[in-house]
């Protein structure tokens, strides 16, 4: 069979995963969609791919022996936003909540159809190699920060700051209500008890990224016994 030709836009990935038959599996699954694949069967090999490439998202693997998924992409984050969908044979509430106190982008359980994590990685890469907008009517704005509504796009001045999938979706959330509260289980999009906890841990996070003094936030406040607001310029 011959090889797939890419574009030279194609995005880079790398897989991390101790299983070779799924690492194969993976890597000529994506590369028949048009991706550069690269694969690693350990955290250690993976740092030596990122010392000298540039990727533009990771597809990590959890449970590895040795250094283990969390811890790794815990010490990435320390240096790099590259995305991270997280590969997992559990999909308990308390893992799911440590992959977004981490900030992995997005968390797949194992087993999963390949299409699944195609249509995932495809999501993420949407949002994270989206162009500066040329225009835009729906923006909130607050101190120097401005998100836009329709391109899900968080900016501090002209820079932009990177956002998860789960937190560029409840920005949308705060800015779309134009300052009222939006409670918590609106904000998980589900309303089970375990998802409206992991909205906690995303608006930490959120506060980390807006706030001078995530403590004592100005901007993104907790609404006592209902859930959050944000307070966006006029």
């Amino acid at each position: 069979m011959s090889a797939v030709e890419l574009a030279d836009d194609a995005a880079h990935l790398l897989v991390v995963d101790d299983d070779r038959r799924l690492r194969d599996l993976l890597s000529a699954y994506l590369s028949k969609h048009r991706h550069r694949v690269t694969v690693a069967a350990s955290a250690a090999e993976a740092r030596k791919f990122l010392a000298n490439l540039s990727f533009d998202l990771i597809v990590l693997d959890v449970m590895m022996p040795g250094e283990n998924g969390f811890a790794f992409a815990e010490s990435l984050r320390k240096r790099s936003d590259v995305p991270i969908v997280m590969l997992t044979a559990r999909s308990d509430a308390a893992d799911r909540v440590r992959g977004l106190e981490i900030g992995v982008d997005d968390y797949l359980a194992k087993p999963f159809e390949p299409r699944e994590l195609l249509l995932r990685i495809g999501s993420v890469l949407r949002r994270t190699r989206a162009p500066a907008p040329k225009g835009d009517s729906a923006v909130a704005r607050f101190g120097p920060f401005s998100f836009s509504l329709e391109r899900g796009e968080l900016r501090n001045g002209a820079e932009i700051v990177r956002l998860t999938e789960r937190e560029r979706e409840i920005l949308r959330l705060l800015c779309a209500s134009a300052g009222a509260s939006v409670s918590r289980e609106a904000l998980s999009g589900a309303g089970t008890a375990a998802q409206e906890r992991t909205v906690d841990v995303q608006i930490n996070r959120l506060r980390r990224k807006i706030e001078v003094d995530p403590a004592n936030p100005v901007y993104l406040q907790t609404a006592r016994g209902s859930g959050y607001r944000l307070l966006a310029d006029g």
